[in-house]
C-alpha cells in the first residue's frame, strides 16, 4: 500500500443519540439502569443453569450459552455509549474503533448461528424425541457452540480484512453511538458507495442464511406440534413461542440494518439501541416468564439462598 492509502485519522468522533444535555442525562440514567439489568440478568440465568442439575440438558447448556453472548454483545457497545453521555467531546480512536466492529460482527455472527443451533435443538426434541439424547449429546452440543463461535469469527475477520485496509484521511464523525460498518466506511476516501452494498451484502447473507434455516426449523416443528397430542404439544408450544420471539427480536434489527437499509438516522440509531440494548435485556426475561423449568429452579434456589442464610 503507498503512502497514499496510509490512514491519517487517528480517532472518530461519535456524535451519539441526541445532542440536548437533559436527554443524555435522562439516557444516562437509563441506560445505566438497563445495562445493570443485562448484566445481572444474563449472569444469574448463566449460574442457575451450571448450578442446578435440573437444568443439565442441551436446551438449557445453549440457553447459558446463549446469555453469555448476549451479556458479551451488549457489553461491546453500551459502557461507552454511558460513559460518551458525561462527555463533552465523544472519541473514539482508530483501534478501538476497529476493535468495536470485530466484536461486533464477532459476537453477532455467533449468536445468528447459536440460535440456528437452538432451533436444531428443539426440531429433534419434538421431531425426533427418542432419538435426542443419542443426537444432542454434550459433544455434539459442545461442537455446534464451537461451530458458532467459529463462523462469527470468520464473519468478523472477512469484514475487518477490508475495513482496516481503507485510506481514512478527511471527515471522522460518526452519527452514531458505536462504530458499525455502513458508517464508517461512508468516512473513507473512496468512492465508498459498491464497497458498502459489498459489505452489507456479507453481513445479509449470513443473517439471511440463518433466518431462512430458522423459519425451516420451527416450520418442521410447528406442523410436528399441530399433529400432537394437546399435552405434549402445550408445553412444546410454550418453549417454541420463546425461542421464536427471541428470534424475531433478534433478527429483526439485523435484517434492517444490514439486508435492507433504511438510511434514515434516527431509525438506524433506534434499530442500532434495539439491537445492542433491548434484545439482550428481553432475552432472559422472554425465557425464564415462559419456562417453567427456569420458574422452579429460581425457586430452589432462593429457597437454598433462604436457608443457607438462615443457618449463619
Amino acid at each position: 500500500m503507498d503512502k497514499g492509502n496510509v490512514s491519517t485519522v487517528s480517532e472518530f468522533v461519535l456524535l451519539g443519540l441526541c445532542h440536548s444535555w437533559n436527554m443524555q442525562v435522562l439516557f444516562l440514567i437509563l441506560f445505566f439502569m438497563l445495562y445493570l439489568i443485562i448484566v445481572s440478568g444474563n449472569v444469574f440465568i448463566v449460574i442457575l443453569i451450571i448450578t442446578d442439575s435440573h437444568l443439565h440438558s442441551p436446551m438449557y447448556f445453549l440457553l447459558a450459552n446463549l446469555s453469555f453472548v448476549d451479556m458479551w454483545l451488549s457489553s461491546v457497545t453500551t459502557p461507552k455509549m454511558i460513559t460518551d453521555f458525561l462527555r463533552e467531546n465523544k472519541t473514539i480512536s482508530f483501534g478501538g474503533c476497529m476493535c468495536q466492529i470485530l466484536y461486533v460482527h464477532f459476537v453477532g455472527g455467533g449468536e445468528m448461528v447459536l440460535l440456528v443451533v437452538m432451533a436444531y435443538d428443539r426440531y429433534v426434541a419434538i421431531c425426533k424425541p427418542l432419538h435426542y439424547s443419542t443426537i444432542m449429546s454434550l459433544q455434539k452440543c459442545t461442537g455446534l457452540v464451537l461451530t458458532s463461535w467459529s463462523i462469527g469469527f470468520v464473519h468478523a475477520m472477512s469484514q475487518m480484512a477490508v475495513i482496516v485496509q481503507l485510506p481514512f484521511c478527511g471527515p471522522r464523525e460518526i452519527d452514531s453511538f458505536f462504530c458499525d460498518i455502513p458508517l464508517v466506511i461512508k468516512l473513507a476516501c473512496i468512492d465508498s458507495y459498491n464497497l458498502g452494498i459489498l459489505m452489507n451484502a456479507d453481513s445479509g447473507v449470513l443473517a439471511m442464511t440463518c433466518f431462512i434455516l430458522l423459519l425451516i426449523s420451527y416450520t418442521y416443528i410447528l406442523l410436528t406440534i399441530h399433529q400432537s397430542s394437546k399435552t405434549g404439544a402445550s408445553k412444546a408450544l410454550s418453549t417454541c413461542t420463546a425461542h421464536i420471539t427471541v428470534v424475531v427480536l433478534f433478527f429483526g434489527p439485523c435484517i434492517f440494518i444490514y439486508v435492507w437499509p433504511l438510511s434514515i438516522t434516527w431509525v438506524d440509531k433506534f434499530l442500532a439501541v434495539f439491537y445492542s440494548v433491548i434484545t439482550p435485556l428481553l432475552n432472559p426475561a422472554i425465557y425464564t416468564l415462559r419456562n417453567k423449568e427456569i420458574k422452579d429452579a429460581m425457586k430452589r434456589f432462593r429457597s437454598y439462598y433462604t436457608h443457607y442464610k438462615g443457618n449463619i
